[in-house]
């Protein structure tokens, strides 16, 4: 066979290739056996092989995607190459994944890194960098301690006592107190009284001690007419738990005529009993003792007096906290009261200061500026009618209750009121008249009035109780009087950098016309408290007040 009979099978090879590739067989036929060609023996081989493969070369390329699907899945996959439904999946080999992983970047090892951290370079940036840091700390450090310096610094708290926190409420007489008509009655009010933020709760006398009758005194025994002892510890333990100390009255002859202690010559003898009463009483845990007429047994027995203050201001396991002594006194005069503060060394010292100038702005605010003066605001009280002076609505009149509540509650020192005085209760005749205890039943024309006057009189009380607790101007602050006149009287309560307080009361019939100048005022300030109920922003250039009218305005520290 020569070339060209060669040539002619394969194009006809090709021909038959391409019909079979235009009429497509849904089934793939395979290849028709080869028809052997026979070759003349002195062809040469190499163009033959080379031809063979051509030819195989060609019949791939034309082979269709879908067919030789079953010699792709019999053949090993060369080259990492996948056909399937027409898709091509190119998996690479593990040789190929571990040159990429070798071309990772991992960062610099040890001994890298320390070759690098050696170079000029990085030396010079690591000392900038520390230098930065140190310089930014330091003047951080130095701006801190700058403004701490500049600052204002915060004034010292006085060292106060439970007494100095919160008005003192005094019973005089158990039975008048409550329907029960002894000191189980008492125990029922205890949430009244923390309701109204009474700090100390002033009980009796309730021992047994006749009229003018020195040898019938008892100390150490409750009088039949209040109770009992273990009442008294019930109530001693209930009002403990409500915050509220407890302190007894034991003015040995408070119900005869002839004196207090007596007779001058039972000053000694009495006095010798009391100090063995006291050391029974501070173990039933009451937080203090009231005395009346304590200049005479201060006076006439001074070593026993010393003996009954150790006593008392000695604390016991039963009571640990610090105790009070009051001391009681009639004198009115503010020259003798402020002498008696001094030379009988009392905590706290009732006088009748208050009552001397009755209505008169200008007694009052000598008698306060006199004794804020030469004492501690801490020993000062105050109090207008006492254990048995009156109330509020009889010495002052109804129309003034209020004047006066925010009068004792704002002064400097520590208030003083009777039982009743929260509500405005009249003596009508008696010093110890009964307790009136509003209930929600249905009320008609003036009884219903009266109602309404004592709840708001109750309100306005609660209400300044609860401020004074909580603000240091008027716990302890400073005293400034800022104007009086005869019918009119307006100071200034400060602490530090606290809000100022600036009380203003009018006792007159008319109206009144306050000028207040003081470099430490603003022009305005705000009403926190007004007796008629009124509030707002009032000018302090020129304050007006109605007749029998107080207020308590407020404005901020202005550095």
């Amino acid at each position: 066979m020569n070339t060209e009979e060669t040539d002619v099978d394969l194009k006809d090879a090709e021909n038959k290739d391409a019909d079979q590739k235009e009429a497509p067989d849904p089934a793939p036929v395979p290849d028709p056996a080869p028809v052997p060609v026979p070759v003349p023996a002195d062809a040469d081989a190499t163009e033959a092989d080379v031809s063979e493969a051509d030819l195989d070369q060609e019949e791939q390329e034309k082979q269709p995607m879908t067919g030789g699907a079953e010699r792709a899945e019999d053949a090993p996959s060369a080259g990492g190459v996948e056909e399937k439904n027409g898709s091509v999946k190119l998996k690479i080999s593990e040789e190929e994944e571990e040159e990429e992983k070798e071309v990772k970047f991992t960062g610099l090892n040890k001994e890298e890194l320390l070759r690098v951290a050696g170079t000029p370079g990085w030396v010079r940036t690591r000392w900038s960098l520390l230098v930065v840091f140190w310089l930014g700390w330091l003047g951080m450090l130095g701006g801190a301690v700058l403004i701490v310096l500049q600052a204002p610094r915060c004034r010292d708290l006085p060292s106060s006592s439970w007494w100095n926190e919160g008005p003192m409420y005094q019973i005089g007489d158990i039975r008048a107190f409550s329907a029960l008509m002894d000191l189980k009655g008492v125990e029922q009010k205890v949430d009244r009284l923390s309701q109204m933020k009474v700090k100390g709760l002033l009980i009796g006398p309730i021992h047994v001690a006749p009229a003018d009758d020195v040898v019938g005194l008892r100390f150490e025994e409750v009088s039949s007419e209040s109770g009992t002892l273990d009442q008294f510890k019930d109530l001693v333990h209930a009002a403990h738990k409500k915050g509220i100390s407890v302190v007894l009255d034991l003015t040995p002859n408070y119900q005869g005529s002839s004196g207090p202690w007596f007779s001058n010559g039972s000053v000694t003898n009495v006095a010798e009993r009391l100090k063995s009463a006291l050391v029974f009483w501070m173990k039933q845990g009451v937080d203090g003792v009231q005395l009346s007429g304590v200049e005479r047994v201060a006076a006439m027995v001074p070593s026993l007096w010393t003996d009954i203050r150790a006593i008392v201001h000695n604390g016991t396991e039963e009571s640990p906290n610090k105790r009070v002594l009051i001391g009681v006194t009639e004198r009115s005069s503010v020259e003798d009261v402020s002498v008696l503060l001094n030379s009988s060394g009392v905590d706290l010292l009732v006088s009748g200061v208050l009552r001397a100038g009755g209505t008169e702005a200008e007694e009052h605010a000598a008698s306060v500026q006199l004794l804020y003066s030469s004492h501690s605001q801490l020993r000062l009280a105050w109090s207008l009618g006492g254990r048995a002076g009156g109330h509020l609505a009889s010495l002052g009149g109804a129309a003034l209750v209020k004047l006066h509540q925010l009068l004792l509650l704002t002064l400097p020192g520590t208030p003083v009121f009777n039982y009743g005085d929260e509500i405005g209760l009249r003596d009508e005749g008696n010093a110890f008249p009964r307790m009136l205890w509003d209930s929600d039943e249905e009320l008609n024309g003036t009884l219903k009035e009266e109602r309404a006057e004592r709840l708001s009189c109750l309100r306005f009380f609660s209400a300044v109780s609860e401020l004074r607790g909580k603000e240091r101007s008027l716990l302890f602050g400073d005293f400034l009087l800022l104007s009086n006149s005869s019918s009119s009287l307006a100071y200034l309560r400060t602490w530090d950098q606290s809000e100022r307080y600036l009380a203003a009361f009018n006792w007159a019939e008319e109206e009144a016309r306050l000028q207040l100048s003081d470099a430490a005022l603003p022009r305005q300030a705000e009403v926190v408290l007004r007796t008629d109920g009124s509030g707002g922003v009032v000018d302090l250039t020129e304050l007006r007040l109605g007749p029998g009218q107080a207020a308590l305005l407020r404005f901020p520290y202005a550095g």
